[in-house]
């Protein structure tokens, strides 16, 4: 781990030996409940930093954050049909077995909330405790042709400041209260600097995942596999602006759950940043119940 970063790469091979990056927070033997962060669609390891430091130092605990493939520094798929939740799944259930984690609390940015909840439907024992941030069994499909419009599509900012401005335009009525410094993390977690260039930190052919689903017929809901998480402490986050969790989809969380709490995070979009005091001191109590339990 560097002083720089808190953190350490490891790399590990897929099914198929692709690469897959993971980024590593705290002691590897902690004597805590390991801690597995799971991003959204087009998004990466980078957005739980500021989550993984506080809860890696916490503990001590070990905390492990996902590159999927084609995101971030993992290898990018031969096949963009292979951005498929089932083959991500498969690379978790990899990276849980090389890594040593027999079982974690999970936190699950939007399609990695979809990605525990399959999880805890194939493997329960792995989960001991689960955040799902903006994400539940029913989507709604606003918030998807809003990523639609724009995963594959940005503009190549000159510059991060550029980009800054670009997302600022895209996203404002989502996160209404993000400043300039806000906005600029994001541009810096939306693009990397490639031979001299800004390019997305991401594979633009998962526009083509998107571009397959018919947003006009009803999605599919996905109760059951959210009831694979009976077991386990939940705790289930909102955003106040939410296009892709409804109100009514928490609430109903909330009573379906025997131990659900639910929490709307005032100001934020799809998806709440985790990073704040009072999200990591949120996320803390989850993983206490957690721990508890394990115990």
């Amino acid at each position: 781990m560097t002083a720089y970063t808190g953190f350490r790469s490891l790399f590990i091979s897929a099914r198929d030996g692709l690469k897959l990056h993971i980024r590593e927070y705290g002691p590897q033997a902690a004597p805590n409940l390991p801690i597995v962060c799971l991003a959204g669609l087009a998004r990466t390891s980078a957005d739980f930093h500021e989550l993984a430091l506080a809860l890696a130092e916490d503990g001590p605990r070990r905390v492990l954050a996902l590159d999927y493939r084609g995101r971030g520094r993992s290898d990018y798929a031969k096949d963009w049909h292979d951005y498929d939740i089932r083959v991500e799944l498969d690379d978790l259930m990899q990276v849980l077995a090389a890594t040593g984690v027999e079982e974690a609390v999970f936190v699950g940015t939007s399609r990695g909330g979809l990605l525990t909840m399959a999880l805890g439907a194939a493997r329960p024992a792995a989960i001991r405790g689960a955040v799902l941030n903006d994400v539940g069994p029913v989507i709604d499909a606003r918030g998807l042709l809003r990523i639609r419009g724009y995963v594959g599509k940005l503009p190549t900012p000159r510059s991060f400041a550029e980009g800054a401005e670009i997302l600022k335009r895209l996203s404002d009525q989502q996160f209404p209260l993000f400043g300039e410094a806000e906005w600029e993390i994001m541009a810096r977690r939306t693009w990397t600097e490639r031979n001299g260039a800004l390019v997305p930190d991401y594979d633009p052919r998962l526009l083509k995942t998107l571009e397959e689903l018919d947003l006009e017929a009803p999605l599919p809901e996905l109760w059951p596999y959210f009831a694979a998480l009976n077991h386990v402490p939940v705790l289930a986050i909102r955003g106040e602006n939410s296009d892709l969790l409804a109100e009514k989809t928490l609430d109903e969380m909330g009573r379906r759950h025997p131990r659900c709490e639910t929490f709307t995070a005032p100001g934020q979009g799809h998806a709440p940043l985790l990073g704040s005091k009072d999200m990591v001191r949120r996320i803390g109590r989850l993983i206490a119940k957690a721990e508890k339990q394990a115990a």
